[in-house]
Formats: structure tokens, sequence, C-alpha cells
């Protein structure tokens, strides 16, 4: 993976300390820790606003963490592209015949450590929708998935518990949307119902029988 400003030795120690600092005005603190664990993708709920992304990446920076996060190819343009390529940012070609599941797979696999960080929902707007590519990139990298959260009714952001999933997706996300119950988002959104799309559930049990094969030969 590449070099990130978490890597920079004198800026990410005074990025840390900024990062308290500028929490401590803004009237955030946070709760847990990161697990010792290499590779695990870390899920961000609710994401109900462009705020979210700056407070987490302060979190990191408190919590002595290193983070990366996907991102559309289409903002790793220049001016930007080294900018967010040295803050995290893992560009994503949706173009590409291999999905966006495959390829954060291929990460994790190419990694020795290595922390994703995704928000489960698809939206910012109104009407928040939980995707399941989280879940299915943890399923098929066999990394768990870590509970991320910020709550701006108590001002906290923090871990969660560490989740590892069963295969019974539906089971799965049920508990991992209760741990999320009373959390409230920068804004206020109506969640939607889960739903699983038959044809994804298919291409991905198609998908992991594939895995399962090559990794007996």
């Amino acid at each position: 993976m590449q070099h990130t400003i978490f890597d920079t030795p004198v800026i990410k120690t005074l990025m840390r300390w900024l990062s308290l600092i500028i929490l401590r005005i803004m009237g955030w603190r946070f709760e847990g820790r990161f697990p010792d664990i290499p590779k695990f993708v870390l899920i961000a709920a609710p994401h109900t606003s462009n705020w979210d992304f700056p407070i987490t990446i302060f979190i990191a920076f408190a919590l002595k963490a290193k983070i990366y996060w996907m991102g559309k190819e289409a903002i790793f343009r220049r001016p930007f592209k080294n900018i967010f390529r040295w803050l995290g940012g893992i560009p994503i070609d949706r173009s590409k015949s291999n999905n966006v599941v495959e390829q954060m797979i291929q990460k994790f696999s190419e990694s020795k450590k290595l922390i994703i960080t995704i928000p489960p929902s698809g939206t910012r707007k109104k009407v928040m929708k939980w995707k399941t590519g989280f879940y299915y990139i943890s399923k098929g990298a066999n990394v768990p998935i870590v509970l991320g959260f910020l709550d701006y009714k108590r001002k906290v952001g923090g871990i969660g518990p560490v989740y590892l999933p069963t295969g019974d997706i539906e089971a799965d996300m049920r508990e991992i949307r209760a741990y999320y119950v009373g959390i409230q988002g920068k804004n206020s959104v109506t969640e939607e119902p889960f739903l699983i799309n038959p044809a994804y559930m298919k291409q991905n049990s198609e998908r992991n029988t594939t895995l399962t094969v090559i990794s007996r030969l």
C-alpha cells in the first residue's frame, strides 16, 4: 500500500496533537481502541454528513491508528490525486470487470497490515440504505469487521466490538445494525429496511464457490 500521512514521522506526531486539540475544542471525545489485529474492515456509521470524514481522521490520529478509505477513481485526478492518496485514499475503478468487492479482497491479500474504513450506508441524503459490500469484503478476505461509530448526540466517536461474519448475512446484519440503535449521525435520516438483492447473493455465492475450489487445488 502507498505511503500515507500516517507514515510520515514528524507530521503524524504533529497531527496527533493537533487532532487531540481540535477534538477537545469541538467538544468531541473518543471511546475504545483499535484492536490488535493486522487486517480488518472498519465500518463507519452512521454516515450522514461530509463532516464525518475529518472527524474520523482526527479520531484515527488520536488513537494512533493507520486507516485507509475508498473513493471513486474520478476524485483522484490532478491536482488532488496525490493529496487524497497521501490521506489514505484508495481509488476504486468501477468500470473494470472485477467489482469493488474483488478489488478490496485483492488489496487485503497483498497486504500484511491493512485497515479499510467503509461507511455501510449508500447515501448521505434523508434516506439511508445499508449496502452489503463491506460484508462481502470481510467474508471474502477472511478478515473481521470492526464496528466504528460517530455519535453526534453525545459527541463521541470510537471503536466498538469486533465481529466475524458467520455467512448468514441476514442474521449478521441484524446484529451489526442493532449495535447502532440510538447512535445519531449529524443529520437526521430514515433508514430503509435491510434487503438483499437475490442476484447479488447469487453472484457472490458463485464467486465464493470459485475461491473455495481454487483453495483446494
